[in-house]
Order: C-alpha cells, then structure tokens, then sequence
C-alpha cells in the first residue's frame, strides 16, 4: 500500500485527477456488477421464502379440515362405470375440455391425464369425486401450465371397492 501511495505523490496533478476519476470508476463498476444483481437476488429470494410461508400457514389451517374429509369411508353411489363417472363428473366440473385421456391402470383404477385445468376446479372434483363416489386418488402428478392457476395433471384415480 506505502509503493502505491509514494507512486500516487510522484504523479503530477493531471496524472493524479485521472487516477483518482479512474479508481471513482472501478469502485463504481464493481458496485453495479456485484452489488447490484446481488441485491435483486436476496429480494427474490426473501419473496419466495414469504409466499412459501404463506402457503404452509395455510396448508397448516386446512389440514384438520383434509384430515377430517380423508378419514371418512365413503361409498361408491353409482353403480356406473368408473371411466363413465370420471368422464360425466369431470364434465359437470367444467374440467372437460382439460381431459385429455383416460386408460384403465388396473382393476377399479383410470389413469387421467388433463391439461392446462383450473387446479380450483381440479381440487374441487377431486374432493367431490371422493365424497360422492368413493374415488380416490391413488397418486398425481402436477405441474405449471402457463398462466397462474393453470394445470397439467397426471391422476391415477381408484374407487374405493379396490382399497
């Protein structure tokens, strides 16, 4: 640092001006490459941490409530077929245009793929299947499709004479 400063004395004042303007500019530089996307990145990070929060206070508030819905033993009230129920009920939903195919996957299982469906209405027939047919969900798989509240859904569905 004592070279560094000796050498800064032995310049003339120009020298010195354009040292000094050179170093204001470095500093600058590293603050805005460094300093600044860090910031954006702690900021994005801290919104994300917030709204994961928000979703676990509020998975915590309905859990008595899922609870309570899955400990009860409903009992198919159609005699239909299973791919019959799925179908009409997914209709009645406003999920048919998002079904976009069923196979069986096994005996009382549908394998249910629907794409781009409100996840509101999904949940909801979901819900519904299960308290008036007795249909479960044996295991899904559900990911963004594109705007907000849209869905892709892989459902494999089970009625409950199969538990």
């Amino acid at each position: 640092m004592e070279a560094l400063v000796t050498w800064f004395r032995a310049q003339t004042p120009r020298d010195q001006r354009v040292a000094l303007i050179g170093a204001i500019v470095v500093v600058l530089f590293l603050v805005g490459a460094i300093f600044i996307p860090l910031d954006g990145s702690v900021a994005r990070a801290s919104a994300r941490v917030q709204h994961k929060a928000a979703d676990l206070a509020w998975m915590r508030a309905v859990a008595p409530q899922l609870a309570a819905a899955g400990s009860a033993t409903p009992t198919p009230t159609s005699q239909r077929s299973l791919l019959v129920v799925i179908d009409s009920s997914a209709r009645e939903s406003g999920l048919g245009s998002a079904l976009h195919s069923t196979e069986p996957s096994g005996p009382g299982m549908l394998r249910v793929r629907l794409d781009r469906a409100p996840f509101d209405a999904l949940v909801n027939w979901l819900a519904r299947l299960s308290a008036q047919n007795g249909i479960h969900v044996e295991s899904a798989t559900i990911d963004a499709a594109g705007p907000p509240g849209m869905v892709n859904a892989g459902l494999v569905l089970r009625t409950a004479s199969t538990d």
